[in-house]
């Protein structure tokens, strides 16, 4: 799938959260968004970054900046992630992987000399008109969040 680059407009996103309200993209326009791709709640890799997004939400917040996490899990499975982890921000399932693969980021992987298929661990924040302001692909999850933050002149 191609990814999104720097002036793009960011793809439609809708979704179920994990507190079973629809979530748009659309309906936070004239806000700074950041949306995370992550493979799986509750596996150790995305327990990290989830509580670091966690963690630094009220920088961000503070920096006009809102966090939604997007990831191919039920929204069952989603609040029992967000109630374990104390997570307060929306949590979005994309079991159709529609807006994963619209965002680039669900598609061929290698880890450890394997390559398959499946969610690209990414981050894009949009601007307040929808555009992408930064798109990261392969990112890791332990120390994203303190270089997304630098990368966005929050630290």
């Amino acid at each position: 799938m191609p990814r999104l680059a720097v002036g793009d407009t960011a793809p439609d996103l809708t979704l179920p959260s994990s507190t079973g309200e629809e979530v748009s993209l659309q309906d936070l326009r004239g806000r700074s968004v950041v949306v995370y791709f992550y493979p799986a709640a509750g596996t150790p890799g995305c327990t990290t970054q989830a509580c670091d997004f966690r963690d630094s939400l009220a920088s961000l917040t503070a920096a006009g900046y809102a966090v939604l996490g997007v990831s191919p899990d039920s929204p069952e499975k989603l609040a029992r992630f967000a109630q374990d982890e104390a997570l307060t921000y929306p949590l979005l399932a994309d079991p159709e992987h529609r807006a994963l693969e619209a965002w680039g980021a669900w598609g061929e992987k290698t880890s450890y000399g394997r390559t398959s298929t499946g969610v690209i661990r990414s981050t894009v924040v949009v601007d307040p008109e929808g555009k992408v302001a930064l798109a990261q692909y392969n990112v890791r999850a332990k120390g994203h969040v303190a270089k997304l933050r630098r990368d966005l002149g929050i630290d």
